[in-house]
């Protein structure tokens, strides 16, 4: 046998055995990934394992993904297919970490076929692209048992929260049960009883039992919505809780509501320096009587590191709306109290809750401030909503100034200045509580409870005993308390309007509530569930090179523009002087005999300044073209050093060996 055949036999071999390699490393190599962007965005959270951990049925997840018409559309949907490669890196992140009881199907749904009417079906989204194709990306989750969820279509402005929604999607897809939330207020949130006994006294006398605010007739078409009474001993048969518009409760009821927040509850907090929904009857206003339009919760809030001023209202003349005139003699001015967030600054882009809001209105809201506390370093506090850098508290003389009839923007905005921070009116506090009442409480004692609970009783009245709880939360329990400095944006003059076909939503007020009930209806695991980060990353180091261009001819640029406008300024000098004089039309000769050396230099500065432009230009494309270079060259000369060593190593090698035979 030859060498050349022997060389053949041997390539093609090598061929073979590369090939191989590569089927075999695809598929028994597969899990061996390294996640080496910056923000760890193809690695799931810890919260999307513990939800996996969970499952105890198989799920079969369906990626649509209409890959061959995405081909054929314009540059809009193409740009999609670097979004699919993302979702399908990510779903079998998901299929990896799940194994068995996670199936994961990609599926190019074709114009006319099965498919395609399965995706319909399920109620995805369809772009029609061209008369024969049609786009679908989205997502359907199904369990052996026939329950279904879907995401109708992965849209770009949702991807820092794709994981959330996946794992949204897979967490409440298990839970079958619907969620109960109970709602704690001082307010007629609820609407009047339409089966008690003041119902028909209100109907005797010819009037209508009120209906629920819209907000809670939203809830109720997704969730079983209760009334938590004032005076509650302990709150149970709840997932999630909302106190609204909490006055003077009694210590049993704030040690309920304490202890529902140990034990995991979710918790919804709505707090108000002056609620305008809870206006005072028309017989106390006649006779000068104001009840207190405040709610107050200070004595918990503190407790979770947070706390709301009393008298304080949050102000922004960036944000303030214009209201119309008290009298026909004044000009409409705005409303420091009446705040529109619209800027992107004031919702915290990072969070699910707030990341898609566009614009929430709030009617003076107080503001949140952080307390120091020993446990802060437990907490994490997220700011949701905040006014602009300008923004700023502001007091009034006395609550007459609030009433609607006595509103005056001009008024208001005499006690207000600007700051140089935001204020934070909503926020997100997550942790491990402590209670606010780590030795209990008082209660009177029972009367079928004697001869009971005696170690329990107190040492002063014997009418009187101790009742006690957790005094922090469990190892591993995370606790979750959403605070928000105002009542009125959940009302209905406020979150909705009267249109010609009924009550529409306004604004993204009744959308930033139901966010938050749809981040704590889920497990505790999605509450750690954060943004996947930014997936547009910036030219960081060619922003540097631009800089340093720039800072190496920006003392010449300036001294050239000094001489442009000394020159320009001599000129003007030259054409005042002749209108000072009085001549109406200067000499064109003498003018242009005065102007000509003075013109001439500045047509040379001018010409030095675009030859510095041109030269800075010049090393920015340089130092650009350098780096590419030294990127593409990098890869190729590792490679190359490699091969030198080895080369060498080879050499070594050979020549011990033929040492070790010529001695032997």
């Amino acid at each position: 046998m030859n060498r050349t055949f022997r060389a053949i036999i041997a390539v093609l071999f090598v061929g073979i055995i590369t090939f191989c390699a590569i089927s075999i490393g695809q598929n028994i190599a597969r899990s061996w990934k390294v996640d080496v962007t910056r923000e760890n965005i193809y690695t799931l959270s810890d919260g999307t394992k513990r939800i996996l951990d969970k499952l105890n049925q198989p799920i079969s997840i369906k990626l649509y993904y209409a890959k061959t018409a995405a081909l054929k559309a314009p540059d809009a949907i193409r740009r999609f297919n670097e979004y699919y490669f993302f979702v399908k890196a990510l779903l079998e992140e998901y299929a990896a970490y799940a194994g068995n009881t996670l199936n994961l199907q990609i599926i190019d749904p074709r114009t006319f076929s099965d498919e395609e009417q399965e995706a319909l079906r399920y109620g995805l989204k369809r772009y029609q692209i061209t008369e024969n194709e049609n786009f679908f990306f989205g997502l359907v989750a199904q369990t052996q048992f026939g329950s279904v969820k879907s995401i109708d279509v992965f849209t770009p402005d949702r991807q820092n929260f794709v994981e959330y929604d996946i794992s949204y999607l897979i967490d409440t897809l298990i839970t079958r049960e619907k969620r109960k939330i109970g709602v704690l207020s001082f307010l007629p949130i609820m609407g009047d009883d339409t089966s008690g006994y003041m119902a028909q006294m209100m109907r005797m006398q010819g009037k209508q039992p009120q209906g629920p605010w819209m907000i809670v007739r939203q809830l109720k078409q997704q969730y079983e919505v209760n009334e938590i009474k004032k005076d509650v001993d302990e709150i149970k048969d709840v997932d999630l809780l909302m106190v609204v518009h909490p006055k003077e409760l009694p210590e049993k009821t704030l040690f309920a509501i304490d202890q529902f927040v140990l034990k995991g509850g979710r918790t919804i907090v709505c707090v108000d320096p002056h609620c305008f929904v809870d206006q005072p009857p028309p017989q106390a206003q006649m006779q000068g009587q104001m009840p207190s339009q405040k709610s107050d919760l200070n004595q918990l809030l503190t407790n979770w590191g947070v706390e709301m001023p009393q008298g304080k209202f949050a102000g922004d003349k960036e944000l303030a709306l214009t209201i119309p005139p008290q009298r026909p003699t004044e000009r409409p001015q705005k409303l420091i109290g009446l705040l529109s967030l619209v800027p992107p600054e004031c919702f915290n882009s990072n969070n699910v809750v707030s990341s898609t809001l566009n614009n929430v209105r709030l009617l003076f809201s107080g503001a949140l401030e952080k307390v120091e506390i020993e446990e802060q370093q437990h907490y994490r506090i997220e700011p949701l909503l905040q006014t602009t850098q300008k923004g700023n508290t502001f007091k009034v003389d006395n609550p007459y100034e609030l009433m609607p009839q006595m509103l005056s923007g001009g008024r208001l905005m005499k006690h207000f200045t600007e700051g140089n921070k935001p204020v934070m009116m909503a926020c997100l506090i997550t942790g491990r509580f402590k209670s606010c009442f780590p030795e209990g409480i008082e209660v009177p004692k029972e009367k079928d409870t004697e001869g009971k609970d005696e170690k329990d009783k107190t040492d002063g009245d014997p009418n009187m005993v101790r009742r006690t709880g957790l005094t922090e939360a469990a190892e591993g329990t995370d606790c979750a308390v959403a605070v928000f400095a105002d009542v009125d944006f959940i009302s209905d003059s406020i979150a909705y309007q009267q249109t010609f076909f009924g009550t529409a939503i306004s604004g993204d007020n009744s959308a930033l509530l139901l966010n938050t009930i749809e981040n704590f209806s889920g497990s505790g695991d999605l509450i750690s569930i954060r943004s996947r980060g930014n997936f547009r990353r910036p030219f960081t180091r060619v922003d540097e090179i631009e800089k340093k261009a720039e800072e190496k001819t920006a003392d010449q640029e300036a001294e050239i523009q000094a001489d442009i406008k000394k020159t320009q300024d001599e000129l003007n000098k030259i054409v005042n002087e002749h209108k000072n004089k009085g001549e109406m039309i200067i000499d064109a000769a003498e003018f242009n005999k005065a102007t000509s050396k003075l013109q001439l230099k500045l047509s040379e500065a001018n010409k030095k300044l675009r030859d510095v432009q041109y030269q800075r230009r010049q090393e920015i494309e340089a130092l650009g073209i350098k780096l590419r270079n030294f990127n593409m060259l990098l890869a190729p000369a590792v490679i190359l050093a490699i091969a030198i060593m080895l080369s060498i190593r080879h050499k070594v090698l050979r020549r011990r060996y033929i040492s070790h035979a010529s001695d032997a």
